[in-house]
């Protein structure tokens, strides 16, 4: 098994270090019901999930082929919006379907922190920001992501 470790001072001092490492480790497990694979997704919540994952996905795929606008920042801004809308989107789906605690939490800064990344690229380049709205919970609500129309009202210089 760990053959690497020589009998002697090396495998005593890994015996210990294991002592005082493992029974943390083996409460902190049993604290936290793991719930069985059939028991953690059914079968029709995961395909809502696919299928809703998949969408998030494509939008956020075609948003980031916006048109160049003849202006770097815009171009960079009009591809990130929809690269961003895609975490937020997929946050939202962990949200929605997700049992895992500290993953909720996480998806939720997701959800924070990318729209106000959003509204300070849009403000860098002086687009109008909108009022944030609270995030999608429930099925079919994502917002929809800025899509390879986003800049189709912008002169060539960038300007709408």
């Amino acid at each position: 098994m760990l053959r690497f470790l020589k009998a002697g001072l090396g495998m005593f001092i890994f015996r210990a270090a294991l002592t005082l490492v493992l029974p943390p480790l083996v409460l902190a497990h049993e604290a936290h019901h793991v719930p069985a694979p059939a028991e953690a997704v059914s079968a029709g919540a995961e395909a809502l999930f696919l299928r809703e994952n998949e969408a998030a996905m494509t939008r956020m795929m075609d948003g980031m082929t916006a048109r160049p606008a003849g202006n770097i920042d815009r171009d960079f801004v009009a591809m990130m919006v929809p690269h961003h809308q895609g975490a937020i989107d997929m946050a939202v789906l962990e949200l929605r379907y997700g049992k895992n605690e500290q993953l909720r939490r996480i998806a939720q800064e997701i959800i924070v922190d990318q729209m106000q990344e959003i509204a300070a690229m849009q403000l860098a380049i002086g687009e109008q920001v909108t009022a944030s709205l609270p995030a999608p919970t429930q099925p079919g609500s994502l917002p929809p992501a800025a899509g390879p129309d986003h800049n189709k009202n912008m002169s060539p210089d960038g300007e709408k």
